[in-house]
């Protein structure tokens, strides 16, 4: 099952194409789990995301077992527990700038005291079909919790964050970090030495990493850094590239 081995393929390593969903339109998971990337991420944060919209995306990427995260609108346990009951294989936290943030994130993604609220009459839980220890068991297998580093206090505490348990992977965010380091691109000093900074806490803590990237020529380019998982613009990206492409085919007619 692509959703059940999902994460073992990201701890593993193995290289993952994925894109943000900027468009909450179900019709769209469809689509785009049939193009070849290996997750989609819904963006609740920047995107127009209300909890009935992520809720039907969800249900047609579980019904097509396509893994799909959900980048929350903040790193609180409220929504952290909607997109994994409505069956989002795992959250991206954003904005995590020390260890105490991701202890709090990781413990309200996770069963246990504290924690994740437990209800079996979920979608992810299979509308009470299944059993607690069954479930519990799933959770502690599939359950995917990422951290976003997007300031430089997140930088230096990439080390603590990492090791925390129940954090798997660490997300490097290029462009809210450019703007905390006072710059006006991606093209930095600054910016190549948290890459490798954050590289090495994720590789020291056996987590995986990933960031965005416009293109696989970025991406190219960045995996020296040990980035082995990239969500690859958005489709809001594709589709104005793709438009705009063809009309200007369609332009250059009169010349030829």
């Amino acid at each position: 099952m692509a959703t059940a081995d999902f994460r073992e393929r990201m701890l593993a390593g193995e290289y993952l194409a994925g894109t943000f969903l900027k468009t909450p339109a179900y019709e769209l998971v469809e689509v785009l789990a049939r193009s070849g990337l290996d997750f989609l991420c819904l963006d609740a944060e920047h995107a127009p995301f209300d909890r009935a919209r992520m809720d039907s995306c969800l249900a047609v990427a579980r019904a097509l077992d396509f893994p799909v995260l959900v980048r929350v609108a903040a790193a609180s346990p409220e929504h952290i527990l909607q997109a994994l009951d409505a069956g989002a294989v795992g959250v991206v936290c954003p904005h995590v700038e020390t260890v105490a943030q991701a202890q709090g994130i990781a413990k309200a993604a996770r069963f246990g005291l504290g924690g994740r609220g437990y209800a079996g009459s979920s979608r992810w839980a299979g509308f009470a079909t299944q059993k607690m220890g069954d479930l519990l068991d799933r959770s502690a297998a599939e359950t995917i919790v990422i951290a976003q580093i997007e300031e430089p206090a997140g930088v230096e505490a990439a080390a603590g964050i990492a090791a925390v348990d129940g954090i798997d992977g660490l997300f490097i965010g290029p462009a809210d970090l450019s703007v905390g380091y006072g710059k006006r691109d991606q093209a930095s000093p600054e910016l190549e030495a948290a890459l490798a900074a954050v590289g090495a806490a994720a590789k020291g803590a056996g987590k995986a990493y990933m960031t965005f990237v416009p293109n696989a020529e970025a991406a190219q380019a960045w995996a020296a850094h040990g980035l082995t998982m990239f969500f690859i613009a958005s489709e809001h990206s594709w589709m104005r590239a793709g438009a705009t492409a063809e009309a200007a085919g369609i332009h250059g007619l009169g010349g030829a």
